[in-house]
């Protein structure tokens, strides 16, 4: 994993991959900046809307918690939108640069690879909202326990893992891999790859580090997989394992 990590840092400052780091995280920036100017007013409307209704109002004051819609705003600004922005970039970094990414590492790095396709670009942009839809469902419903120092800390580390390790190591691996070497790869590295995830984790929550994390990450889970690809085949007589066409 960590030989994987030193690997993708190399291939961050090769030229054609320094032309990717900015534009995941710029583009989600600027698709959430469009979206707030848009709909901000109209959400925050619906939200007083729903708020006033009578049996809502009722129960809120009833139990005490009148004060969660004004504390809404807030979660949306400071814990909601930047997670949605870091997930976003995560979405395009798959859709979009993935594929360009695991060209030029395998060509440079792995040539010695055959394409095994087990994968699709339509695959990964399914595997990728699927892996998004989960995320955003599993934070939201994990959001008390923010409240608990601990888990504050702890809960979008392990979301933001988990979202990393089910995205990138899909598209690490679509186009080289068949469909039973990926299975084998996640039954033998499930945990290192989830730890891949986790690191990646905490180094989007680095400031101007956290610029390149989509991209790097992507480049440390390609290192990781096409290494394990490599090996696997290795130990396997007439594996898919020959110079590409």
């Amino acid at each position: 994993m960590f030989q994987a990590l030193i690997d993708a840092t190399r291939s961050q400052f090769q030229g054609r991959m320094l032309g990717l780091v900015l534009w995941p995280l710029v583009g989600s920036l600027l698709l959430w900046t469009v979206l707030l100017i848009l709909f901000w007013s109209q959400g925050m409307a619906a939200l007083r809307s729903f708020a006033e209704y009578q049996p809502v109002d009722a129960f809120l004051n009833e139990w005490g918690i009148s004060w969660i819609v004004g504390a809404l705003t807030l979660i949306v600004i400071f814990l909601f939108l930047p997670t949605l922005v870091a997930a976003t970039a995560i979405f395009i970094t798959s859709v979009f640069a993935m594929p360009v990414m695991v060209e030029h590492i395998a060509r440079t790095e792995y040539p010695e690879l055959a394409r095994g396709r087990f994968g699709s670009t339509w695959g990964s942009v399914a595997n990728s909202l699927g892996a998004l839809l989960v995320y955003l469902v599993l934070w939201v419903i994990a959001l008390p326990l923010w409240l608990i120092v601990p888990f504050a800390f702890l809960i979008p580390i392990a979301l933001a893992g988990y979202l990393n390790d089910r995205v990138f190591r899909y598209d690490a691996l679509a186009e080289h891999a068949t469909a039973e070497e990926y299975q084998e790869i996640l039954r033998r590295h499930g945990s290192p790859l989830f730890g891949l995830g986790v690191v990646a984790a905490l180094i989007q929550l680095i400031p101007i580090v956290n610029l390149i994390s989509p991209v790097y990450s992507g480049l440390g889970f390609i290192h990781f997989a096409l290494g394990e690809l490599r090996r696997l085949r290795a130990e396997r007589p007439g594996a898919l394992l020959m110079p590409r066409g």
